[in-house]
């Protein structure tokens, strides 16, 4: 073996200099290579990948969402043809393995972390012909000592230097089963835990100052393990850090206590996922959400009077929507007291039921995978035409999205903070906001 190329296709680009997340995936799979073995990280938002120097005695590994999987595919019939051996992972794999498998040479499904050193030696053994077609790992594995990131793998990243938000894990797993979401079929039912000094010994080798969680739902553990938060927030209140998010649940509101305890370990928001203001709605999220407004303005009150601040996921197409769900979803964002507003198209994602549902009755569009971006149309609706559908969210994003409303959401999240903090928290005050809007500006200009 010549060595191990991972490569991350191309998705936002660099945004003011640096490109918008790290690479964390990729970073805990370089780090379960052997030392003997050389190995590099390629992120395409932030390099013109060299794909031609790429050689027979290469293992190219490519993760991918389904909004990048274009990309993904033209990289790896790339390296292929120039005598690479290519496994391809990450959400679309697992979601669509058979599709993957026609542009690679393995497909890795599930997490991937002991398949992933099983290819690395039947590749290390012999070459392409020793690659199976799949790997899947579906096990859903305890998280202690997991893909542990190595100081090799720390070093070579730079994170400081080229990436505005470090990503993190601390738990895994997500037993909600919202109809048009992919968490449980890619990370599993079960909610799994770190163990906290291992969150603590990553964040230090880091020198990490700010970071937002990858975990699905880390809110939930505020009602399935308490004691874990609480745990985890004495450790976390003791390192010199700026600020961290994380994607939640309304039911933290139920645990002011444990919101409280959370500042002191400088968590900064929940991100949490609301999804809709139509009652009409609920046999969709899960037993998430309840799709009624004033039970979120209540939870969005009870939140921020902790000191903890809101962003407030939404998702609009549902088939039971209507023109007057647009118009009701304005009149709350409007008079709501959210931090930022992240209002996104329903997307038919693969392995969901939404999209079992939109084929069986023939209303899914055919469209490149890169509009499975969240911001595209993808499938006909209920209530609308195509046309009418994109209009009337259109019409919400130009409203939401508006340099005033972000200036008055961005005051409202910063004036939160006491003057010393200041400097630490500006920053997240108003680019929650600003990224947002470039999503939903990938397709039209505001």
């Amino acid at each position: 073996m010549r060595r191990i190329v991972l490569i991350r296709p191309k998705r936002d680009g660099r945004i003011f200099g640096k490109a918008p997340g790290s690479p964390y995936t990729l970073m805990r799979l370089a780090s379960l290579v052997p030392d003997e073995i050389p190995v590099e990280i390629w992120d395409e938002n932030l390099i013109d990948l060299p794909l031609d120097t790429l050689r027979e005695g290469d293992l190219v590994g490519i993760t991918s969402m389904t909004v990048t999987i274009d990309g993904a595919e033209q990289i790896s019939r790339r390296a292929m043809q120039q005598g690479a051996g290519v496994v391809v992972g990450g959400v679309h794999a697992t979601l669509m393995p058979e599709h993957t498998a026609t542009f690679a040479h393995s497909v890795m499904t599930g997490e991937g972390y002991f398949t992933w050193q099983r290819l690395i030696q039947d590749f290390a053994a012999d070459g392409v012909k020793g690659m199976k077609p799949f790997y899947s790992d579906e096990t859903w594995a305890e998280l202690d000592g997991i893909a542990t990131i190595s100081d090799r793998v720390i070093k070579m990243v730079n994170e400081q230097e080229n990436y505005w938000t470090p990503y993190l894990e601390i738990t895994r797993g997500c037993p909600r089963n919202c109809s048009f979401c992919t968490a449980i079929r890619v990370s599993g039912r079960k909610m799994r835990l770190r163990p906290i000094d291992e969150v603590v010994d990553e964040i230090e080798r880091r020198g990490i100052k700010r970071f937002f969680l990858t975990d699905d739902n880390f809110g939930l553990n505020f009602t399935t393990d308490p004691d874990y938060c609480s745990r985890l927030f004495d450790a976390l209140s003791k390192l010199d850090l700026h600020s961290w998010t994380c994607q939640s649940e309304m039911s933290v509101a139920k645990y002011p206590d444990l919101l409280e305890h959370s500042l002191s370990a400088h968590l900064d928001k929940h991100f949490i996922g609301f999804e809709s203001v139509n009652p009409d709605n609920r046999r969709e999220l899960g037993g998430k959400s309840k799709g009624v407004a004033n039970s979120a303005e209540e939870a969005i009150h009870t939140i921020r009077e902790t000191g903890v601040g809101v962003v407030g996921l939404f998702v609009m197409g549902f088939d039971e929507d209507t023109p007057a769900t647009f118009q009701a979803m304005w009149d709350f964002i409007r008079n709501s007291d959210l931090d930022s507003i992240s209002t996104t198209m329903l997307t038919p994602y693969p392995g969901t039921p939404f999209r079992e549902v939109v084929e069986q009755e023939g209303r899914l569009l055919d469209v490149p995978w890169s509009h499975y971006d969240t911001a595209h149309v993808t499938f006909i609706p209920k209530n609308f035409t195509v046309e009418e559908l994109r209009s009337a969210y259109d019409w919400l994003c130009r409203k939401t999205y508006s340099p005033t409303q972000i200036a008055l959401r961005g005051y409202r999240s910063f004036r939160r903070h006491p003057l010393r903090l200041a400097g630490k928290k500006l920053f997240g005050s108003f680019s929650t906001d600003y990224g947002y809007r470039r999503t939903y500006a990938y397709r039209n200009a505001l």
